[in-house]
């Protein structure tokens, strides 16, 4: 709606909230313990206002040998801050000897957020595992705080799905309910949210190692390809 007057604002418009030169941004991530490790989800749409600039982006990075970050928010600023933590920890692991916590991770990535708040736009979830604490997540969004969460999504397309995830989640889930809900949460999260889409990453983080898996657009657990 236009009504011809340059000092109206459509409050409908969420293009209003941004500065000059902006473009919004959107994604869905999600993160999800179980006993034994960790399942973290994304989907793979970069987008700049409504143009998709990649439909295969993996916004799943990985900082330490158990302990990857979804990322949310700018990509760039994103990317940045993966690296800097990235590097920090590998340090951490040549003075100590020993494997990074999951929780100094996610202190290391909130510290940088929070220090950094005016200049990024960056939400992320935090998840590994550790031979202290086992599987853990842990959100920091906008602002940089910092909070360790039972599951964490994020992201745009996360407003969609909150109510899912309350019913669907359990306690001490295993792997395979875990990742089934993760993919099932994400897909459902695409097909409302313009600014989600494309393909749905996976990676299962336990202490035997990584497992990696994406799902393709048409084979997606609940969209417009099973309707």
């Amino acid at each position: 709606m236009n009504t011809g007057n340059p000092a109206y604002h459509n409050p409908l418009d969420y293009t209003n909230s941004l500065k000059p030169g902006e473009v919004s941004t959107g994604t869905t991530i999600m993160a999800i313990p179980f006993a034994g490790g960790v399942v973290m989800g994304a989907d793979s749409r970069v987008s700049t206002g409504t143009y998709v600039a990649n439909r295969i982006s993996d916004k799943i990075a990985q900082i330490s040998d158990h302990i990857f970050v979804c990322r949310s928010g700018s990509a760039a600023d994103t990317q940045a801050l993966t690296d800097y933590v990235k590097y920090y920890l590998n340090q951490l692991v040549i003075e100590t000897g020993r494997p990074p916590l999951v929780k100094v991770a996610a202190h290391l990535m909130r510290k940088m957020c929070y220090d950094n708040k005016d200049n990024l736009m960056a939400g992320v979830i935090v998840g590994g595992w550790d031979p202290v604490n086992g599987g853990q997540v842990y959100n920091i969004p906008l602002g940089g705080s910092l909070l360790k969460m039972p599951f964490c999504i994020g992201g745009s397309g996360s407003t969609f799905i909150y109510g899912l995830v309350d019913s669907e989640f359990r306690e001490n889930m295993t792997q395979d309910d875990a990742r089934a809900l993760v993919k099932k949460a994400i897909s459902h999260a695409m097909a409302r949210d313009g600014s989600s889409g494309g393909v749905i990453r996976t990676v299962v983080v336990t202490g035997e190692g990584n497992d990696r898996d994406y799902t393709a657009g048409n084979r997606l657990p609940y969209g417009p390809a099973g309707w």
